[in-house]
């Protein structure tokens, strides 16, 4: 499949290993005294290894290579600690100086890393939110996140089956509700027919409501189905 993958120049490699331990799925090793990739399907083409390089030898390129298996990687004992699920109070997690609280309730957010076996979904009132709606909509926390699971993405840049994934949580979970939040700018509609389509799939009856956020931060619009 066509995917982007990490490529490492072997010429501009200095073998300082930083791009190896950088790696959480022990995709790269070193071999001669060179950082190599050794598993492709181990690469999830995000590049946390990039910024640890300090002869810049990394880079992302799109090729050619094995879907990313996700469970290989796991069942090697690798994975991101960004996946890795927690649960937190409201507020836990707030500098002590920050001035508005944070209402986040879960990690993973990204809908792509979220496990659809989580135990935060059971009986949760879910948000699917469109990324850069949090950053238009000043009181975000406040009037979405608070009191729901919330994942987030973009169907525009992520190029994921959101539908899929969203549809396996809403099948294996009893969710309560679901609001989606998305920007007025047509290519953001992606969101909103993704979880149509998944509360569809799952067969089950489960009430939305989705918002429609303008590009300078008001509600424009809000709908129930």
């Amino acid at each position: 499949m066509l995917r982007k993958i990490v490529h490492i120049d072997e010429e501009k490699c200095i073998g300082c290993g930083a791009c190896a331990e950088a790696c959480h799925e022990g995709a790269i090793a070193m071999v001669d005294g060179k950082a190599k990739l050794m598993r492709e399907d181990f690469c999830d083409g995000f590049g946390d290894c990039l910024p640890a390089c300090p002869a810049d030898a990394i880079r992302i390129e799109e090729r050619e290579a094995p879907a990313y298996d996700e469970a290989a990687v796991k069942a090697a004992g690798h994975a991101c600690p960004g996946s890795a699920v927690r649960e937190m109070a409201e507020n836990a997690a707030s500098a002590p100086t920050a001035a508005a609280p944070s209402r986040l309730g879960q990690w993973p957010v990204q809908i792509k890393l979220a496990p659809v076996n989580a135990p935060f979904f059971s009986g949760a009132d879910v948000l699917v939110a469109a990324d850069c709606t949090a950053y238009a909509y000043g009181s975000f926390h406040e009037d979405f996140i608070r009191g729901r699971v919330t994942l987030v993405g973009c169907t525009k840049l992520d190029g994921a089956d959101y539908a899929a994934k969203l549809a396996e949580i809403f099948t294996r979970s009893d969710i309560k509700s679901v609001t989606v939040t998305r920007m007025e700018v047509p290519c953001c509609g992606g969101m909103e027919f993704a979880v149509k389509k998944a509360i569809e799939e799952s067969g089950k009856h489960i009430p939305c409501r989705v918002v429609t956020i303008s590009i300078d931060g008001r509600i424009l619009e809000t709908e129930e189905f």
